[in-house]
């Protein structure tokens, strides 16, 4: 039977739907990778038309792959431990068997019948690629509609909305999201989802590699699937170019305490809502219990230079990123100017408005940040910080005629540390404020994807989420 959306979000209740537990099941043939996707697909049809998650669904291609992922299991040879997983990709990335329209009207019926790299390894991997999961235009802040499962009345968060939504929804077990400033963490911690920002280049983007910042992520109900979709993935098809790509064990990483936690505030946190911050005070609490040593700002000069280094990260990604993107934007503008939304040309303007030595004022601040977090690499296991600023707001969209509104799709603030820094982060379904979900997550040094995920599972098995 569909599982029914709850009404209101408890961490301590929270038993979304995964994989990782279905392999038995495969192998001894009381569960199949068909009867799973069977299973997927009834819950969509339950819980779509009020979630809005998805903008295409391959349901022929689908069964045929998971009738063939069914034999592999039958006769002990599947490809990976996470063949036969229905999977969303995210509709910025190529599918050769479902349009790419970018969740942008001039991209209306886009179809070029190619796969992204990651998503080639996906089904090298086994894995059923079944779906296209809504963003917001461009992998930018102009909503599609999508709505927070939770309480429809707010956002998901952007631009991974569909695929934080859909897993968040139970309509599959793990989604394919992606960062630029904060689109995999931020709609991951508004929905309750695991999910790992790589460190930079981590994951094949493929033809995804116009900008500095951008990486692939997955989005999952649980760490296991979280770890073995990206690790599946990074094997078959490496990092960007010029990357090392993804590292680690085949098997999610063992639990693993930290001895030493950096707290982060970020340039968010005067602006955050006190029960924000009175439940991320008893989830530091809760570490402390369990024998974590915690250094603040005011304990570290090292810190404190930190969070001065990151006290401008929004400014700073978002500079890069649209400098970056000005001229595919430009051109796109250009030829279809009614497929383009007004909030889309407001950031095109402001890129056209910079000059060649404010994007390079602004690639400095960033690279003196990563020094700076670099020197931290000895003092500490990981920084912890909140996931996002909050709960996620209330839903809306702009009104043809009207000023654009700030940030429709919440706020990155708390993510644009990790995107700055080229660092691996892990959010954690770990408070709830109001019945809505709030993630915490651990920040690493470059390459440590692994550690922060073992970490994370040592902090999912310990501290006891909050409610507030």
């Amino acid at each position: 039977m569909p599982r029914k959306v709850p009404s209101a979000y408890d961490p301590n209740a929270r038993d979304g739907l995964t994989f990782a537990d279905a392999a038995n099941a495969f192998r001894d043939g009381t569960d199949t990778p068909r009867a799973y996707l069977e299973r997927c697909l009834e819950q969509i049809g339950a819980v779509e038309s009020e979630v809005k998650a998805l903008t295409a669904i391959n349901e022929d291609g689908a069964r045929t792959a998971a009738d063939a992922s069914a034999e592999r299991w039958k006769a002990g040879r599947p490809l990976s431990a996470i063949d036969g997983m229905p999977i969303g990709i995210k509709d910025l990335l190529e599918t050769k068997d479902m349009p790419t329209e970018m969740g942008c009207e001039a991209y209306r019926g886009n179809f070029p019948k190619r796969d992204n790299a990651a998503v080639w390894a996906l089904r090298q991997a086994g894995a059923v690629v079944f779906s296209k999961t809504v963003t917001a235009e461009l992998g930018g802040a102009y909503p599609g509609p999508t709505r927070n499962p939770f309480d429809l009345e707010r956002t998901p968060g952007g631009s991974s909305s569909g695929s934080a939504a859909a897993v968040a929804a139970d309509m599959m077990p793990a989604a394919v999201g992606s960062q630029v400033g904060g689109s995999i963490i931020r709609p991951a911690a508004y929905c309750g989802n695991v999910a790992l920002k790589p460190t930079q280049g981590g994951i094949n983007r493929g033809e995804r590699q116009a900008t500095s910042m951008s990486t692939h992520g997955i989005h999952a109900n649980g760490l296991e699937d979280m770890w073995r979709t990206s690790i599946e993935i990074a094997k078959r098809a490496g990092g960007d170019r010029g990357a090392l790509g993804l590292m680690g064990p085949d098997v999610p990483p063992a639990a693993a305490k930290p001895d030493r936690l950096v707290v982060i505030e970020g340039e968010g946190w005067p602006t955050l809502d006190e029960p924000s911050k009175e439940a991320f005070a008893k989830v530091l609490a809760g570490l402390e219990a369990a024998g974590v040593e915690l250094v603040r700002r005011d304990d570290d000069a090292m810190v404190e230079a930190l969070e001065q280094a990151i006290a401008q990260a929004g400014e700073i990604c978002s500079r890069i990123t649209a400098w970056e993107n000005r001229w595919a934007q430009r051109n796109l503008v250009d030829t279809n100017p009614e497929g383009v939304s007004e909030r889309a040309k407001a950031t095109l303007a402001m890129a056209e408005a910079m000059t060649v030595d404010d994007y390079r004022n602004a690639m400095l601040a960033r690279a003196a940040a990563q020094t700076v977090f670099a020197a931290l690499a000895g003092r500490a296991d990981a920084m912890v910080m909140l996931s996002c600023p909050g709960p996620a707001p209330a839903f809306f969209t702009d009104v043809p005629g009207e000023p654009l509104k700030p940030r429709p799709t919440g706020d990155a603030v708390m993510n644009y540390p990790s995107s700055m820094l080229f660092a691996p982060a892990v959010t954690m379904p770990l408070i709830s404020v109001g019945g809505m979900p709030v993630g915490v997550q651990f920040m690493g040094q470059q390459h440590q994807d692994a550690r922060m995920t073992a970490l994370a599972g040592w902090a999912l098995e310990t501290i006891k989420p909050v409610s507030v």
